[in-house]
């Protein structure tokens, strides 16, 4: 080589050769020999283009690269499916608030007509079952029933609220304020977290003992019975509802504690405790009955707070001899809590369902699910109460509620002349005309629900009778008996011959995977739809 050519070429300069050289034989010649089509100039930093194509190559500089950096460009339309379905995304996340939202306050409202219908409507229709079965025999009607399957559920639903309002005047409110404001703040926190889970697990027995309840009272008497009776189930219930309100009783005593505490790190601590479900929420895969599952829950969990913080009101401001410039006191905490609630419950389903690709059209599903089952529940062919149906797909159970709230407002506030007992009067009409107007308003809307989701044919479905879990068996069909003597099967004309030839055997490790797969598909849970699934029912092996 002469001298003059003998200078050393640069690293950048033996990079950027070797690899477009590379490149451009396996790519633009390899294309154009391989489907016949004209090779396609790619530009690499400035270096190619149509005039430079054929190994000549600039001197590199910082500068080049430089202006490269800053001029070269690139189309967001080569990939436009990827950008729309992030696009897509975005507006996902933007309205899950409101259609979340829409989904709560109908699912809250649904609530308070079931709670106030503990409050209002069940102490009259139960002085209507009793005065039905006093007066019955004087009519000499014999041989009608005495009573109906409902009546009979009310009168059971009314003396299981007796006994347990009269068995809560022995629990002491104060004295179990005090030990646990004597506790400390790690343990009552602690405390807290466990009674949540207690409650959740109350709630899906609970419902379990007072429907098999109502079926024992109910039960036809001509069918073969296998319960233990009446009673014994009517005792479990009574402990049930008990036991059930003593520990909301706990839970409200705790948050009454974390609202009186000084520095209010409890109410902290508790508050933060709702951004830990976000970790156990969000990054776990769901699917639309798990989803659904966990927005029945947030309602429940929702109305149940709201309910804990007017028994909170209702201690403080007796503490404080109904003073009103206490409750200004206590508002901030109040909204504290109620904004970190909506806040998580809005973090929480915006990320699951950008996560596991469900749209927000989904919730608008969950609130004609909802209203179906206050539809379903005001025709005559009913096979449940609707604060049944609400207890069993939200798991909000109001007897043990309404007990302790009756407790509280009772030994809050003092009855005493005709002036207190009017005013009682009073309060009742005015429950009961919140309970009329909200029931008219949640039947209207629900009927516009189920008529938008096209579900009105669903409702003049009668119920299966058979239990759940359980198919009808089938009777096999007899063997045919034939006296020919067995052919040859006969391929098919159009048949691949590579498939008409015998497998091999398999192997050991085939016929463990095979089982393995067999074992899987049949403990899998088969998808339910959304009117099958209540707050407990176990989907895709999960409850949530």
């Amino acid at each position: 080589m002469p001298k003059k050519h003998a200078k050393q070429a640069s690293p950048c300069f033996v990079f950027n050769y070797f690899f477009c050289q590379k490149y451009w034989a396996q790519n633009m010649w390899g294309s154009a020999l391989n489907d016949g089509s004209p090779p396609v100039l790619y530009e690499w930093l400035g270096y190619f283009n149509a005039k430079c194509c054929h190994n000549v190559f600039p001197d590199p500089s910082l500068a080049r690269f430089l202006c490269a950096e800053l001029t070269r460009g690139y189309f967001l339309e080569h990939n436009e499916a990827k950008y729309t379905e992030r696009r897509e995304r975005v507006y996902t996340c933007m309205r899950i608030p409101r259609e979340l939202e829409k989904l709560m306050i109908f699912g809250f409202f649904l609530c308070l007509d079931a709670f106030l219908y503990v409050f209002t409507l069940l102490p009259l229709r139960v002085l209507l079952a009793l005065l039905h079965l006093f007066t019955l025999p004087c009519c000499g009607l014999r041989g009608s029933l005495l009573l109906q399957p409902a009546q009979v559920c009310d009168i059971l639903k009314g003396l299981i609220m007796v006994l347990c309002y009269s068995m809560m005047h022995y629990v002491d409110y104060s004295m179990m304020y005090h030990l646990i404001r004597g506790q400390s703040v790690i343990k009552l926190y602690i405390i807290y977290n466990m009674l949540e889970v207690a409650d959740r697990l109350f709630s899906s027995f609970g419902q379990d003992i007072l429907d098999a309840l109502y079926w024992t009272a109910t039960e036809p008497k001509e069918r073969k019975r296998d319960s233990i009776g009446v009673i014994p189930h009517f005792i479990m219930a009574v402990f049930y509802v008990f036991l059930h309100a003593i520990l909301i009783m706990v839970q409200a005593s705790t948050l009454n504690v974390a609202f009186n505490s000084h520095n209010k790190s409890l109410l902290t601590i508790m508050m933060s405790n709702n951004f830990v479900e976000i970790k156990g929420s969000v990054f776990k895969k769901f699917e639309k009955n798990n989803l659904f599952q966990m927005s029945n829950s947030d309602i429940k969990e929702r109305f149940t707070n709201y309910v804990l913080l007017l028994i909170v009101c209702l201690r403080n401001m007796e503490q404080f001899s109904w003073n009103p410039d206490h409750l200004w006191v206590l508002l901030p905490d109040v909204f504290m809590v109620i904004a970190s609630e909506i806040a998580v419950d809005i973090i929480k389903h915006a990320f699951i369902t950008k996560f596991n690709e469900i749209t927000a059209d989904v919730y608008s599903e969950y609130r004609a699910s909802l209203a179906f089952d206050l539809v379903s529940s005001r025709q005559k062919n009913a096979c449940t109460d609707y604060s049944d149906s609400v207890a069993r797909r939200m798991g909000f159970i109001p007897l043990p509620l309404a007990v302790l709230l009756i407790r509280v407002v009772m030994s809050s506030v003092n009855v005493q002349g005709a002036l207190s007992y009017s005013c009682l009067l009073l309060f009742y009409l005015g429950m009961v005309t919140l309970k009329v107007l909200n029931s008219i308003v949640l039947l209207g809307k629900s009927c516009v629900y189920v008529k938008r989701a096209n579900m009105e044919d669903k409702l003049f479905e009668r119920p299966s009778t058979a239990a759940p879990g359980k198919t009808p068996k089938t009777v096999p069909p007899p063997p045919t008996t034939s006296t020919t003597p067995a052919s040859p099967p006969i391929p098919e004309p159009n048949s691949d011959p590579d498939t008409l030839t015998p497998s091999p055997p398999a192997t050991p490790e085939q016929k463990e995977e095979e089982g393995m797969e067999g074992t899987e598909l049949k403990h899998r849970t088969p998808k339910k739809d959304l009117l099958d699934v209540d707050r407990f029912t176990i989907c895709g092996n999960r409850i949530d």
